[in-house]
């Protein structure tokens, strides 16, 4: 066996193990944080974790229900939020823009995809707290401005980067032929965005989008700084939220000697990475059927 067919094994057992190590790193942590969330399960059922409002970890009450809508709220606003101007900035940087303008507007979507989520966190407390405040006056509501609309505000910021990033690579690679027949037969530019790159191009439209939802659900620095923080239901956009992110973060090592307190903590983290999970992977799946396919 000559050297180059040696190297060529030793390259693919390489890599074959590091994707092994890594999607079994994944699996590891999944199983840790079911383990260390069994004893509240154990102890407690789904219905009273998920459906219970009340969260008084010294009485032994771990109800999940204001944490969980909260991160469904937030995140769904965040989604509401940026989809649109991600998609419309996608399309004109894919269909409109100059070589070198979209150059360097993908610089800067790399720049913002970069930045911590810490600086983006002080950001919102101190433009976005005091504007939602302002636009709390307005409408006669009062609120600090830490709230469930800054929340989804910001996250509305973070995930740009990711969708944007993600849209106007699936339309850049529609071959260049769909848009001169369609042109061809008499349409607009417009009509030919509207009716047949989008058109070609959904899947990897939604798969974006799915991974925007994922980037936003997990999100905690930045979130946890201008959402309030109250273990309440919000009943409004400007009453405060607790997103599960915000929980973990804020709470994790302290009164650890409660009982159960730590398995419940655990068990918000293993929610988070599940769902986290299914929705990287579906957003994954999508986009390589794409490239199998050719779009």
């Amino acid at each position: 066996m000559d050297t180059r067919r040696i190297k060529d094994i030793f390259s693919t057992i390489s890599i074959r193990s590091a994707l092994i190590f890594i999607n079994s790193v994944a699996f590891i942590m999944l199983i840790v944080l079911f383990l260390r969330s069994y004893p509240i399960l154990k102890t407690q059922s789904l219905a009273q974790l998920f459906l219970g409002t009340s969260w008084h970890p010294i009485k032994g009450e771990f109800g999940f229900l204001p944490f969980i809508v909260g991160t469904i709220e937030v995140t769904l606003i965040a989604m509401i939020l940026s989809v649109l101007p991600c998609l419309l900035c996608a399309i004109y940087l894919s269909e409109f823009a100059k070589k070198r303008f979209r150059q360097v507007a993908h610089l800067t979507i790399d720049i913002l995809a970069g930045i911590p989520s810490v600086i983006y966190g002080l950001c919102g407390v101190i433009a976005i707290v005091p504007f939602v405040r302002f636009l709390g006056n307005i409408f006669g509501i009062k609120t600090t401005g830490f709230s469930l609309l800054s929340g989804g505000i910001i996250l509305a910021i973070m995930v740009c980067p990711v969708i944007i990033s993600v849209t106007l690579e699936v339309l850049r690679s529609i071959p260049q032929e769909a848009r001169e027949a369609s042109i061809a037969l008499g349409t607009t530019n417009w009509e030919t965005i509207r009716y047949v790159l989008l058109k070609i191009a959904r899947r990897g439209i939604v798969a974006a989008i799915v991974l925007g939802f994922a980037r936003a659900f997990g999100e905690t620095i930045a979130v946890m700084m201008v959402v309030g923080n109250v273990p309440k239901i919000p009943t409004s956009l400007f009453d405060p939220a607790y997103p599960l992110p915000a929980l973990i973060a804020n709470n994790y090592g302290e009164m650890m000697s409660l009982p159960l307190y730590d398995s419940a903590l655990l068990f918000a983290a293993f929610i988070l990475m599940f769902v986290v999970g299914i929705f990287s992977l579906a957003a994954n799946l999508t986009l390589m059927k794409i490239e199998r396919k050719g779009i």
